[in-house]
C-alpha cells in the first residue's frame, strides 16, 4: 500500500479544438474514481489537469471562425469544464497551457536545455510558400496521403488511413491559404539532443511503467535515439521561444509541462508546497495516466526533459488502451463517436461511470462500449440487483415498520460480516486500479443480500411477526449501506442519495459503524432503468451524414497526375443528377460560405439547399437560374437547417468557383444523361 504523505494525479490534457467525447472520459473517469477513492480512504490526493491550448489547428479553427485563438481557447475551456463537471469529475485544479506560470517554465526548461548544451541547431527542408511568403505548418498545407493516396488530407495525418507524416511527404502539395504549390526550402530548426539520455531512459523506463509498456518502447533503443525538432516557425499559436523573433515551442513541449505549471497554480490556491511535488520524489508519489497512442512522448520526451531541467520524474506512467463502440472504432456516419454533452442530454452520467468501471481495470486493453450490453449490464446490476436491495428493505421499513432499524438475526449477522470482510480487498482492488475487480465483490454481495431476503420472505411475516421483519429488513439495509460506501467513488450522486435516505455523509471509517436504533428517511426512487429509446436517441443525434464529395480539388486540380478516387459505372448510376431552378436565394449572414436556396425539381417538388457558394456568388443574382443539383442525397441535418441536395460546382474555391448549369432549354426536373 501507499506510504508516501501525498499522490498527484494526472490525465493527458485535452485538445482546445474539440469536445469531449466517451473515448476520453474513459481516463478522466479512470483518475477521477481513483481520486476519490484516495480521498475517501483518507489520502492525501490531488487530480490536476488542463486544456491544451497551443498548435497550428488551434489557429486554423479560430481564423476559419474570424476569431482570435484565446477567444477558441477560452471557449473550449468553458464546454470542457462544463462536460467535466457534469460527469461528476472532480479536479482539484483545472487549467490551460496558455498560462504565464507555463510560459515562464517553458522558458525555464529552454535555458537548462542551452546551459547544458542539450540542443542542436540544424537545416532542414520544410514546405514554404512563395506566395505567402511563409513556411507552412502542418496544417496550412495539403495534399494526398503518401499511404493510401486520399486528397485534401493535412500535412501531418491522414483522416482516412490514420497515418502520419512528414508535410514534405505529401503528393501534390498546396497552400491552405492561397491554394498555390508550395516549395521546399532550407530553415534552421532547434533540436532536443534526446540521445543524451538514451542510458538514463534506458534504466528509468522499466522502473517506472509496467513491463508491456516498457518492452514496447525499449524498441527505440535499437539505434541512437533521434534529435527531437522542439521549434515551429511563425506563423503558430504557442509560446515564442527566447531569442527567436519567429521560431515558437513546438505544441508537444509545453503540453506536459502544463503537468507542472497547473501544480504551482495549484500550490498557490491550496498553500501546498511546490518543491514538494517537482523538487523531490521523496514526499509526493506523481502517476501520469494517458492513453498508449501518446506512449512515446510520456516515456521518452518527458522524463528526458524533467531530467534535463533537475525536476523529479513521474513515479508511473499508468497506460490505458482505447474506447471501442459496439466493438469497433468509434465512428461519426454510425453515430457512436458520441460527445459527452449528447449523451447527458439523454442519460445520467451515473450509468456510464458504472458500466466503465465495470470494465475498468490496470491493464492497456481496449474497452468496448457494447450499446446493448450497456443497457443490460446496467439495468440488471446496478438496478436489478444493487438497488433492489434499498427499494426492497427501505420501502417496507418506512411504511411498516417508522423506519427503524433494529437488531439484525444471525443470519443478517452472517451477510453484514461478508461485506464487512471484503474491505480489504476492495481497497486493494481499488488501489490498483482494477475497478471492475470491485464491481465485480460489490455485485457478488448484492446477490447475497438478494439471496438472503428471498430466503427470509419478510414480506410473507410482515402481518405475524414484526420483529423478525424489521431484523432482515434492517440486515439487508446495514449491507446495502456497506456496498454504498464501496460504491462512493464510483458513483458519487447515486450514494449522496442513499446517504440523505441514512441521514448521513459516509466515510471510509463509518463501514462498520453501528446504526441501530437509527430512523431512516423516507424511502424515493434512487435510479431509474435505461430505456433502450434514449439510447436509439443518443445514436440518432450523433449521426453525421458523410462529408459530401469534394469537387473543389485543390490538389487534384494543380497536379500534372491528379489522383482521383475510382468509382463503377454503377455506382455512378445511383448519383440523381437533376436541373433545379432557383426559386429563392438567401444569404447565411452567420455563415462565411453559406447561401440558403429553395429549388423546384418539377414533378419532384421544391427543396431546401443549403450551398457554399457564398465567395463566388451574390444571392439574389441566382433567382431564376437553372443549376445542376444531386437530387437523391440524404438530407443533412446543418447548424442552419436541413439541405436536401447538393448544388454540382468546380474550381479553385474562393472567387474562382463555378455552378454547373444547363444550357437553354432544359427544365427544372429534367434528369442528367
Amino acid at each position: 500500500m501507499h506510504t508516501k504523505n501525498k499522490i498527484l494525479i494526472t490525465c493527458a490534457l485535452p485538445y482546445a479544438n474539440g469536445d469531449i467525447h466517451v473515448g476520453h472520459l474513459l481516463e478522466y473517469l479512470q483518475a477521477d474514481i481513483w481520486n476519490r477513492y484516495l480521498k475517501l480512504s483518507n489520502h492525501e490526493s490531488y487530480y490536476v489537469c488542463a486544456d491544451d491550448t497551443h498548435g497550428t489547428p488551434i489557429m486554423v479553427e479560430s481564423r476559419k471562425r474570424n476569431i482570435t485563438p484565446e477567444q477558441l481557447i477560452e471557449e473550449a475551456w468553458k464546454k470542457h469544464t462544463k462536460d467535466f463537471s457534469d460527469f461528476e469529475i472532480q479536479f482539484d485544479h483545472y487549467s490551460s497551457t496558455n498560462s504565464d506560470e507555463n510560459k515562464k517554465l517553458c522558458e525555464y526548461f529552454y535555458q537548462k536545455l542551452v546551459e547544458k548544451k542539450h540542443l542542436a541547431f540544424d537545416s532542414i527542408d520544410q514546405l514554404y510558400c512563395e506566395h505567402d511568403k511563409m513556411f507552412l505548418p502542418d496544417r496550412f498545407v495539403k495534399g494526398s496521403c503518401p499511404k493510401c493516396k486520399s486528397i485534401d488530407q493535412y500535412g501531418d495525418s491522414c483522416d482516412k488511413c490514420s497515418s502520419t507524416y512528414s508535410p514534405k511527404d505529401l503528393l501534390n502539395p498546396y497552400c491552405t491559404i492561397c491554394s498555390n504549390k508550395p516549395v521546399l526550402k532550407k530553415t534552421e530548426q532547434i533540436f532536443f539532443k534526446l540521445n543524451d539520455f538514451k542510458n538514463y531512459l534506458q534504466d528509468w523506463l522499466p522502473k517506472h511503467t509496467a513491463d508491456e509498456v516498457s518492452r514496447k518502447m525499449s524498441e527505440w533503443f535499437k539505434e541512437p535515439l533521434r534529435n527531437w525538432d522542439i521549434s515551429r516557425n511563425a506563423p503558430y499559436f504557442g509560446f515564442q521561444i527566447p531569442g527567436y523573433a519567429d521560431k515558437f515551442f513546438y505544441v508537444w513541449v509545453d503540453a506536459p509541462m502544463g503537468y507542472v505549471s497547473t501544480t504551482e497554480q495549484l500550490c498557490k490556491i491550496k498553500n501546498l508546497s511546490f518543491d514538494d511535488f517537482w523538487k523531490t520524489d521523496s514526499k509526493t508519489d506523481v502517476y501520469h495516466i494517458i492513453g498508449k497512442d501518446i506512449m512515446y512522448f510520456h516515456t521518452l520526451f518527458w522524463p528526458a526533459l524533467l531530467k534535463a531541467a533537475d525536476l523529479r520524474s513521474p513515479t508511473k506512467v499508468l497506460v490505458h488502451g482505447h474506447v471501442t463502440v459496439n466493438g469497433e472504432k468509434m465512428s461519426k456516419s454510425k453515430g457512436t463517436q458520441i460527445f459527452a454533452h449528447t449523451y447527458l442530454k439523454h442519460l445520467e452520467p451515473t450509468y456510464l461511470r458504472y458500466y466503465y468501471a465495470a470494465k475498468m481495470s490496470s491493464g492497456i486493453d481496449d474497452l468496448d462500449l457494447n450499446l446493448d450490453d450497456f443497457v443490460q449490464k446496467v439495468n440488471s446490476e446496478l438496478i436489478g440487483k444493487i438497488t433492489n436491495l434499498a427499494s426492497r428493505g427501505a420501502q417496507m421499513l418506512t411504511k411498516k415498520l417508522d423506519g427503524l432499524v433494529s437488531q439484525i438475526d444471525s443470519d443478517g449477522k452472517s451477510l453484514v460480516n461478508l461485506c464487512l470482510s471484503k474491505k480489504t480487498e476492495i481497497e486493494t482492488e481499488f488501489y490498483a486500479r482494477n475497478f471492475s475487480k470491485v464491481i465485480t465483490i460489490i455485485r457478488e454481495l448484492a446477490e447475497a443480500g438478494n439471496k438472503y431476503f428471498d430466503e427470509k420472505a419478510p414480506w410473507k411475516t410482515i402481518d405475524t411477526d414484526k420483529e423478525k421483519t424489521q431484523q432482515v429488513l434492517s440486515a439487508t439495509l446495514i449491507a446495502f449501506r456497506i456496498m454504498s460506501i464501496y460504491l462512493k467513488p464510483i458513483l458519487p450522486s447515486y450514494v449522496e442519495r442513499i446517504e440523505k435516505l441514512f441521514s448521513e455523509k459516509f466515510s471510509w471509517n463509518d463501514l462498520d459503524k453501528d446504526i441501530t436504533g437509527r430512523k431512516i428517511s423516507d424511502f424515493t426512487a434512487l435510479i431509474g432503468r435505461i430505456d433502450p429509446e434514449k439510447i436509439k436517441l443518443i445514436v440518432s443525434e450523433s449521426t453525421v451524414t458523410p462529408p459530401e464529395v469534394n469537387t473543389n480539388s485543390k490538389a487534384a486540380a494543380q497536379s500534372n497526375n491528379p489522383t482521383t478516387s475510382i468509382i463503377s459505372l454503377d455506382d455512378f448510376s445511383k448519383l440523381d443528377l437533376r436541373v433545379a431552378e432557383v426559386l429563392e436565394a438567401s444569404e447565411i449572414k452567420e455563415a462565411d460560405k453559406l447561401l440558403r436556396l429553395k429549388v423546384s425539381l418539377g414533378d419532384l417538388g421544391e427543396r431546401q439547399i443549403i450551398a457554399g457558394i457564398k465567395s463566388a456568388y451574390k444571392a439574389e443574382t441566382l433567382i431564376g437560374r437553372k443549376i445542376l443539383v444531386i437530387a437523391n442525397l440524404a438530407p443533412r441535418k446543418m447548424k442552419f437547417g436541413t439541405s436536401e441536395g447538393m448544388v454540382l460546382a468546380a474550381g479553385n474555391g474562393g472567387s474562382e468557383l463555378f455552378i454547373f448549369s444547363p444550357d437553354s432549354g432544359a427544365k427544372a426536373g429534367d434528369k442528367a444523361k
